[in-house]
């Protein structure tokens, strides 16, 4: 053959050789990110690669020409480039809280668990109209910030009487962190008690959303926190122990996921560094207090647009193409670490069924049509709590229910307060514990 073809040929072998070097070491790297559990912000995986590339290199170079010993050493420096990035904060690795809301003062309460915690107050718009038992709101996330179209949701409710308390949950939004060993689904819950106690106005009615009604679910089973609790309005529940987080099912109607346009904004899983770290420990291959990216830089770097798919599975499908800003980029607080770390302490805790059968505090439960939430985490709670008065399946609303769209803050409200002051409901009470069978089969 002639050497005018095989030289194309040779030169298009070696770079496949050498690109195929590239990925080896990049597998290489991430292999020991894994096993380091992301020691040294990364550097102990790095500097572990770059050595084993370079006696690589060098092995393969010692019969070359002094030129030809620096070929193997081209791979070795574009892996190097490549994982250094991951190595590198793009972020400062102090934490950045969020900047005070225009709207509400935000107060610091330092709790007796030792959580320094952010509070927001809306009290009574019209002093006639006041209700005498404080209304606590516990938010998603869990350790998220409170989101404006929430806080907007809290003064609607303000504006009916009720005296609103809404503290962030410690390590979400303004509130100080906690080491990350602190977070867990049994701390939120004695942060709880605390918070109620520091607020000193005797019982209070709770209104917990998402993960802060699992938060509230599991406070229903405290002795030392549910007789602190008037009434309970547990919204959207998420599992609430190991055994129904192992439940697998059928969520609400269809959502607005997957159908949604995709969300607009930076995203830290553009950057390297944090692709490889949320990636990694959403698979479990790193622990949430990986050395890789600290707690409080991660944080910093998360934002709204990482949510994903996640924000449009709290809409209907038909409102796919209309799903409102939930939150500012100023406001907004994630941290995913701590989140993890809260969800796995509840998929390891033991059934908190036998305790739930004993709650006497009247409680209500709002479901969503459209909700994302496996159907079975909502209907164990409705099963065991013998002290759930009334049930409300909202229609037309997905996973977040008070979202600003046509009358649904509205229609939320009518069902809090009617159950709040022991009125009528707005809605049939449905479905009952009778019903559950029927509810699993017929709303898929």
């Amino acid at each position: 053959m002639p050497s005018s073809v095989l030289r194309p040929v040779r030169i298009a072998g070696r770079l496949l050789s050498a690109a195929a070097a590239v990925v080896g070491l990049v597998v290489v790297f991430l292999a020991l990110i894994v096993l380091t559990d992301g020691a040294g912000s990364g550097l102990v995986a790095w500097a572990a690669t770059l050595g084993v590339a370079i006696v690589a290199a060098l092995w393969r170079g010692r019969r070359r020409p002094w030129r030809g010993r620096l070929v193997p050493f081209l791979p070795v420096v574009v892996a190097a480039a490549l994982t250094a990035s991951v190595c590198i904060p793009t972020v400062p690795t102090a934490r950045r809280y969020p900047s005070a809301l225009p709207f509400a003062a935000t107060q610091h309460w330092s709790l007796a668990t030792g959580s320094r915690v952010a509070v927001y107050h809306y009290p009574p718009a019209h002093a006639g109209t006041r209700h005498p038992v404080p209304l606590v709101y516990l938010n998603g996330g869990p350790v998220r910030g409170i989101s404006v179209l929430d806080h907007r949701f809290l003064q609607l409710l303000a504006r009916q009487g009720y005296d609103v308390y809404a503290y962030e949950q410690a390590g979400g939004g303004r509130s100080d962190l906690l080491s990350m060993d602190q977070y867990t689904i049994s701390r939120s819950v004695r942060d709880l008690g605390a918070f109620v106690e520091r607020l000193g106005q005797g019982r209070v009615d709770v209104l917990g959303f998402s993960s802060g009604a699992v938060v509230l679910t599991r406070a229903l089973t405290s002795p030392r926190v549910a007789p602190h609790v008037h009434r309970a309005i547990i919204a959207e529940p998420g599992p609430m122990d190991g055994p129904t987080a192992r439940i697998t099912g059928h969520q609400g109607r269809p959502s607005a996921r997957g159908i949604a346009p995709a969300m607009t904004g930076p995203r830290s899983t553009r950057v390297p560094r944090y692709a490889v770290t949320f990636g990694l420990m959403r698979l479990g291959l790193l622990s949430p207090d990986t050395g890789l990216v600290g707690q409080a830089e991660g944080d910093n770097a998360f934002t709204v647009a990482d949510l994903g798919s996640d924000t449009a599975s709290g809409y209907c499908a038909q409102d796919a193409h209309r799903i409102p800003v939930e939150d500012t980029a100023r406001n907004f607080s994630f941290s995913p670490a701590a989140s993890l770390r809260v969800q796995q302490t509840i998929k390891d805790s033991p059934s908190i069924a036998p305790q739930l059968r004993r709650s006497r505090t009247p409680a209500m439960l709002m479901i969503a049509e459209c909700s994302s939430q496996v159907r079975q985490w909502e209907m164990a709670v409705l099963g065991d709590d013998p002290a759930i008065q009334r049930t409300q399946y909202m229609p037309g609303v997905g996973h977040h229910m008070w979202n600003g769209l046509d009358d649904n803050n509205q229609r939320a409200v009518a069902a809090v307060t009617a159950f709040l002051q022991d009125k009528p409901a707005p809605l049939p009470n449905y479905p009952t514990r009778a019903d559950i069978p029927a509810f699993l089969r017929d709303h898929k």
